[in-house]
């Protein structure tokens, strides 16, 4: 399978996923959640969504679990979204990288502060 069908295919799976998400009524799928990155195998068989929480890691986990107990329910609607012969089965792994960034975004607006503070002083 040529590789743009793949990435177009990566790139609707995402956009109709982060859509869906917003329908799961399940209380423990955090509502600030956001897909990082979606990879989807050559053959179409498999979709790892890789997702994060703004509120942390631990919701995170939380809204994978929950995540794993729609994918069926996911899994038909894409399907129904995007019309594919073959939908993926889809995989969902908890990843902290809005975390990770948001502290290093406090990190470096800290040395900013120090930066600010000795110019004055």
């Amino acid at each position: 399978m040529a590789g743009f069908r793949i990435n177009r295919i990566t790139s609707d799976v995402k956009i109709a996923l982060s859509e869906l998400l917003r329908e799961v009524k399940d209380p423990r799928v955090s509502k600030l959640l956001s897909i990082v990155k979606v990879d989807v195998s050559g053959d179409l068989s498999y979709a790892t969504i890789y997702v994060s929480a703004i509120e942390g890691y631990e919701a995170t986990v939380n809204s994978v679990k929950a995540l794993k107990n729609a994918s069926g329910f996911l899994r038909r609607e894409l399907g129904a979204v995007l019309k594919l012969r073959k939908v993926p089965e889809l995989r969902f792994v908890a990843d902290d990288s809005i975390e990770h960034s948001a502290n290093i975004s406090k990190i470096i607006d800290s040395f900013k502060e120090e930066n600010d503070n000795e110019k004055e002083g």
